[in-house]
């Protein structure tokens, strides 16, 4: 039976429900079990091998070059930067990751790729808490894009929406007074449960 969130071939895309844009309440979805699909042929991350991977309240992990984890990290200094690959935990623990991409057709299959990468089991001792999509642009989405957020959506737990966010584009560093609302809340959302973990492992 085919996953309906990966596509029969490049091209497909799949008609599902658009998912509403640039709202703070992330999409809830139910992913695949790991080892339900296979890798993908191409595209994927480096994994890299981290001792202190398990220690970091959890990494954001850019899926191609500008993905905006540079901003997201800003906001959140507590977290980590995963340099566009999975960090790999050596030994005992688990990686916590948020996923980072534009919305862009070339990031959103970058996402897929990773996504696909991770449930099909190759990533090991890595927990994926969801995908962050980062508007590319100012205004709403080109259906098209819509639908394959949706998709790539179905292939993770939580699906967070960035707006575009001007100021940043314009090198101001993120502050309370240019940072969105949405991700504000982003924030707080990963790191409420990033902090209960934490308390059971100390």
């Amino acid at each position: 039976m085919g996953n309906p969130w990966i596509p029969a071939d490049d091209s497909a895309v799949t008609e599902r429900k658009p998912v509403v844009e640039h709202t703070p309440r992330p999409l809830r979805t139910q992913p695949p079990p790991s080892g339900a699909v296979p890798p993908p042929t191409r595209g994927g991350l480096p994994l890299r091998r981290r001792p202190d991977a398990h220690l970091a309240p959890w990494w954001w992990v850019g899926v191609h070059g500008g993905a905006g984890v540079g901003s997201l990290q800003a906001c959140a200094p507590q977290s980590a930067d995963g340099d566009r690959a999975w960090p790999v935990p050596e030994g005992q623990g688990t990686a916590r990751v948020v996923l980072v991409c534009r919305s862009n057709f070339g990031g959103l299959r970058a996402a897929q790729s990773a996504v696909r990468q991770w449930a099909a089991g190759v990533v090991p001792n890595v927990a994926v808490l969801g995908l962050v999509v980062v508007a590319d642009a100012p205004g709403r989405l080109p259906k098209p894009l819509r639908d394959l957020t949706t998709l790539v959506a179905g292939g993770v737990p939580l699906l967070w929406s960035v707006p575009w966010v001007e100021p940043w584009r314009l090198g101001h560093p993120p502050d309370p007074g240019n940072t969105p609302k949405a991700v504000v809340k982003l924030v707080a959302q990963i790191s409420q449960p990033a902090r209960r973990n934490s308390e059971r492992s100390s």
